[in-house]
């Protein structure tokens, strides 16, 4: 009787298993200067790829980026934003030295985050010394 109920209890949470998994949604960026408000001269580049639980909130991300002025101060998920306009914060990626490449992390975002981010609202900068306000930028899509 012990072995049934154990194979069924592993058969349905397999069978769950996709279910469960089907509220992640992968978002992508391209980094670059000419996506910052406003433009940036850079030969920084990078990518951001953030993938979201939507039933939980849940974010977990990997941003990578290359050839900045200098080091990366920090880096930021900004909600709030189409392309050409600026935000607030929304989630710290990194800051000072957690904030090198590539920066991998996770951590919460809020309902009306993820609402922002599932109507393009929502963009990855990563800051320098140099560039306070932000030296790439990209904006997040599905």
């Amino acid at each position: 009787m012990r072995k049934t109920v154990l194979v069924l209890g592993l058969f349905a949470a397999v069978a769950a298993w996709p279910v469960a998994q089907a509220a992640v949604v992968d978002y992508k960026a391209a980094l670059g200067g000419a996506a910052e408000v406003p433009p940036v001269t850079t030969g920084g580049t990078g990518k951001a790829q953030v993938n979201v639980d939507a039933a939980t909130g849940m974010a977990t991300w990997r941003i990578d980026y290359s050839g900045l002025s200098g080091p990366a101060a920090a880096a930021h998920i900004h909600c709030g934003a189409l392309p050409g306009a600026n935000a607030g914060v929304s989630v710290t990626l990194g800051a000072g030295p957690t904030a090198a490449s590539p920066i991998q992390g996770s951590g919460m975002m809020t309902p009306a985050q993820l609402a922002d981010l599932s109507a393009g609202k929502c963009y990855v900068n990563v800051h320098t010394a140099a560039n306070k306000g932000g030296e790439v930028r990209g904006q997040l899509i599905p």
